[in-house]
């Protein structure tokens, strides 16, 4: 990687408002925390959250025309806006900022959506954005609670939150959030019957 952290850290900061870089400052805290909690490296949760929001306030014009533009997800431009950034910062984090670390690059992708088969930074830095300290919202404090003893249990109580969030509001639920949310919640079973 071509950048030092405080590089990073004042390009990053630059491209969006001090309230929005708040929020990315909670999210590395709280990466770094469950990080150290559940065994993952503290270094790669921290440039994960560093990044994870870069592209959030670009142009909506702009990022759909890096994901057309550069052949990434398509079927993102399809549904809900927010959804665009994560992809698009992954994009820009390998292109722009030389991160090559595949792991890394993922857990920026996904923070957002989730995924089947979500690896341990993923799951770190997803959570991390549901409950850095700045966030409030109806059953934050629960999930950050859940967070104390299982990223599972409480990234299931995270996508529940999202998914009863969209319905009430009408909104479509972008196909690989469910996925994300099914698969913890069979792989969770699963292992609590191993027990």
């Amino acid at each position: 990687m071509d950048y030092s952290r405080e590089e990073l850290i004042a390009a990053v900061s630059a491209g969006m408002p001090s309230k929005r870089w708040k929020h990315v400052e909670g999210v590395m805290e709280s990466a770094v925390i469950l990080a150290k909690r559940y065994g993952a490296d503290p270094v790669k949760a921290d440039l994960a959250a560093l990044l994870h929001d870069l592209a959030k306030f670009w142009p909506i014009e702009e990022q759909e025309a890096i994901i057309r533009d550069n052949g990434l997800n398509a079927d993102l431009l399809r549904h809900d806006k927010q959804l665009l950034h994560a992809e698009v910062g992954a994009f820009i984090s390998k292109r722009d900022y030389g991160v090559e670390d595949e792991e890394v690059l993922d857990a920026i992708r996904y923070h957002t959506s989730g995924r089947e088969g979500m690896t341990l930074l993923d799951k770190i830095v997803c959570l991390a954005d549901y409950i850095e300290p700045g966030r409030e919202f109806p059953g934050v404090e629960k999930i950050r609670e859940l967070a104390e003893t299982s990223l599972e249990d409480a990234l299931v109580a995270g996508f529940d939150s999202t998914i009863s969030f969209l319905l009430e509001k009408g909104k479509p639920i972008f196909p690989l959030t469910l996925l994300a949310r099914n698969d913890l919640i069979v792989n969770r079973t699963k292992s609590r019957e191993a027990e």
